[in-house]
């Protein structure tokens, strides 16, 4: 989101911009704007209802030869020797109550509260009903006043809520074989900053959109590989404008404007992973408000 550099022919007004507004890039996100951070009631952009949970029935007596029911019940075969049942894992996944049924895979950004921009990444799968961390626990970063119910256009925040992935990644650099599409960034690769376009919050290939869109192309190592996270996708109109380009990308120097970044080895392991047949959703909040989720 936002990151810093910009078309010689934009460097002008972007300053100027920058001067009037306190606006800056993901690369350079210090900010004077302010936000009620955790104001207002956290968003989730998940529709589907979390899956029926089955319950497991008792045997009952049986009858006797003789017709009268015997002292004990029927006892249910033996497993096999070495055979156990799934015990239930208690973790961060496994506590989440709005992740669609459908969905297989989910990475949590959590942190210790509303004020820091220092988060960690965790990454769960579901096998056999059961939710299982994937990857170790990663160090992130996210936006420099840290995460906000109430994320606007233009501050640094990172928006709360539960959100699917976009169905393309991007990067400067080759596709490093992810099992979504893959878009390799070329010039005039834009993502629509500008709230007063039509094509706000979205690619676009052309002409420079305006306001504070991002030259894609241009920025490592921040964009050598990212995801898009779909926060106000589609779009809501409001007033102010809701914000875009939330994405998870490549870490640069410290916190960004909004994004989620992790060192470039790790978002890869995380990118690689990612599979759009699991459905996977990414949850953004502070530790304390995971169970909003």
């Amino acid at each position: 989101m936002r990151t810093g550099m910009r078309r010689a022919a934009f460097g002008v007004v972007a300053m100027a911009l920058v001067g009037a507004f306190g606006l800056t890039s993901c690369a350079d996100p210090a900010r004077t704007d302010t936000v009620a951070a955790g104001s207002a009631p956290a968003e989730t952009e998940v529709t589907e209802a979390a899956g029926p949970v089955d319950a497991m029935g008792t045997a009952g007596p049986t009858a006797t030869p003789s017709g009268r029911p015997s002292a004990k019940p029927t006892v249910a075969p033996s497993k096999p020797p070495g055979t156990k049942a799934a015990a239930p894992a208690d973790n961060l996944a496994s506590r989440l109550r709005t992740i669609p049924a459908s969905t297989r895979q989910v990475v949590v950004v959590h942190s210790d509260g509303f004020g820091t921009s220092v988060a960690s990444l965790e990454t769960f799968e579901k096998t056999g009903g059961v939710w299982r961390p994937k990857f170790g626990v990663m160090n992130a970063r996210i936006g420099s006043k840290g995460f906000s119910d109430n994320h606007v256009e233009g501050v640094a925040t990172t928006p709360t809520g539960v959100y699917s992935f976009g169905s393309t990644m991007y990067g400067v650099s080759p596709d490093p074989g992810l099992k979504y599409a893959y878009h390799r960034l070329v010039a005039d690769d834009w993502w629509n900053e500008n709230p007063d376009t039509p094509g706000y919050n979205s690619f676009f290939h052309g002409a420079d959109p305006g306001g504070f869109s991002e030259a894609l192309w241009q920025e490592v190592p921040q964009y050598n590989y990212f995801a898009v996270i779909n926060y106000n996708i589609p779009v809501r109109t409001a007033t102010p404008a809701r914000g875009s380009g939330i994405f998870l990308h490549v870490a640069g120097s410290g916190a960004t404007a909004g994004c989620v970044s992790l060192t470039q080895a790790n978002l890869l392991r995380v990118l690689e992973w990612l599979d759009p047949a699991a459905a996977p959703r990414i949850v953004l909040a502070p530790r304390a408000n995971l169970g909003r989720y």
